[in-house]
């Protein structure tokens, strides 16, 4: 069974997808008719702007979605999925390459995703954290027992856990999970506690946004960051959509269940190969592969 999956923020380049607009007319008019619904040039800045401009959260968001649907879109007939997932944000690019959300739909929850996250980052100085080299139990158990704001984000992989919250909570957590005994406790160059509780504005203003959007029949599940766990039912992956702006990326839980659900190949749709690593780190044999067009062109 083939999986396709779909990368989060922090995967962006400079140039990322200039070829699907140069090369294919349908690519070019999506990117054109994006440009319309987000009201300015996506397509300048994702081409040929500067780093610091594609870093900014409501430019960064939906120049992945971007790359990676229309990557998906272009693959036509090539693009047979047995189930769906993506990375935080991905997971709204998965919902649109198996056909529960319309593109159109999809890219303005995503536009609104990045604003409204973007808003609660301002309203409360806050970060993120890697934690490399230590259990998961042990990375949430002091987490629990530091006061303030700080818990467990982004389940990685096996080893690498994303602790998200206020940003003296974090710095405090770092210290005592360098003390308990991890590799590295690397502090992020975020904007923001992503996934943690300092989101909630952001969940309440998205949420409206979520459920006046139609959902439709998935060609295929989708395993969603909240539940680790494949869906199928509009409803369902409407309310855990809801809920994946305050709740944890289980992407170590995603992965191990896709395998024992039955993937043997996973293609990763979308700029860069993180979540190739990811599975590989999991099983460093696991076939993975990044999309593209060859398939369809050759």
């Amino acid at each position: 069974m083939k999986a396709y999956v779909f990368p989060g923020q922090g995967a962006q380049f400079i140039g990322m997808g200039k070829d699907l607009y140069d090369n294919h007319p349908e690519g070019k008019a999506l990117f054109e008719k994006a440009n319309e619904i987000l009201g300015f040039e996506i397509t300048k800045i994702m081409f040929d702007g500067t780093d610091e401009e594609l870093k900014q959260t409501k430019v960064t968001q939906p120049a992945i979605f971007l790359h990676s649907t229309i990557l998906a879109h272009l693959m036509g007939d090539a693009f047979k999925p047995d189930m769906v997932a993506g990375h935080s944000l991905g997971e709204i690019s998965a919902l649109v390459a198996n056909k529960t959300l319309k593109f159109e739909d999809g890219l303005s929850l995503v536009s609104q995703r990045a604003m409204a996250m973007q808003k609660a980052c301002e309203a409360e100085p806050s970060t993120m954290a890697a934690i490399l080299g230590l259990e998961d139990d042990v990375v949430e158990e002091i987490c629990g027992q530091v006061d303030g704001i700080v818990v467990p984000a982004n389940y990685n992989c096996p080893g690498q856990l994303v602790i998200s919250g206020a940003v003296p909570a974090v710095e405090k957590a770092c210290a005592a999970m360098t003390e308990a005994g991890a590799k590295r406790a690397l502090v992020l160059q975020v904007g923001g506690a992503f996934h943690s509780p300092l989101m909630e504005p952001a969940r309440e203003e998205l949420a409206k946004a979520i459920e006046n959007t139609e959902f439709s029949n998935p060609i295929c599940p989708v395993y969603q960051n909240v539940t680790a766990a494949a869906v199928n039912d509009p409803a369902e992956i409407q309310k855990n959509l809801v809920a994946q702006l305050t709740a944890p990326v289980r992407w170590t839980q995603t992965m191990h269940q896709m395998i024992a659900d039955g993937c043997s190949e996973v293609v990763e749709v979308g700029p860069g190969k993180v979540l190739q690593g990811l599975f590989k780190k999991v099983d460093r044999a696991f076939p993975t592969a990044s999309g593209s067009l060859e398939a369809v062109e050759g």
